[in-house]
């Protein structure tokens, strides 16, 4: 079976990081000497699987619409994991993990410690639903529609890199003492 691809979203504002009192976009920060969204890259190069960047920094209506765009770009794979370019920790092993287990379950959404994170896989049965998703909710109404179906995957990982985002200045600061 083909690898799902990883929709890699950078195509958001970035409001919140720059209301924090920086003064760049939280994917163009470094970390470690670094930008954000390219600790992100590298792990998904990393991690061998297909990959695309959803981009249009002029911002979209949400990110609902940033998965749609990514989504529609690549209808022909057999399934997507939904990997927000603010995740400069996720590792490779981790994305590896999730598109293994959206090989036998419809949806995969990884969780650290009973945290939620990211990337959520989906399978080629959520394109309609994925390509019409518009709104800052993104995917979340798709996923809590599947969970009533009983068709989510829960996935334990041990990569605290699920839930560790970049949304404010304190939450550079925090993540850069791992590199400390």
């Amino acid at each position: 079976m083909a690898s799902p691809v990883v929709i890699i979203l950078a195509a958001g504002k970035g409001q919140r990081f720059y209301d924090s009192g920086a003064t760049t976009h939280k994917l163009d920060a470094l970390l470690n000497g670094t930008p954000v969204l390219t600790h992100v890259m590298r792990a998904v190069q990393a991690a061998g699987l297909p990959w695309h960047v959803v981009r249009p920094r002029n911002g979209t209506s949400g990110m609902g619409e940033s998965i749609a765009l990514g989504v529609r770009a690549t209808k022909e794979a057999q399934g997507w994991l939904i990997l927000p370019g603010d995740l400069p920790r996720i590792q490779p092993v981790t994305l590896q993990r999730v598109a293994r287990a959206l090989a036998s379950s419809p949806l995969v959404v990884p969780y650290y410690q009973g945290r939620h994170g990211h990337p959520v896989g989906f399978s080629q049965r959520y394109y309609s639903a994925l390509v019409a998703g518009s709104d800052e909710r993104g995917a979340r109404d798709i996923v809590r529609q599947a969970r009533l179906l009983g068709e989510v995957s829960e996935l334990a990982v041990d990569d605290r890199g699920v839930i560790d985002d970049v949304d404010t200045l304190a939450d550079l600061h925090a993540i850069a003492r791992y590199y400390d």
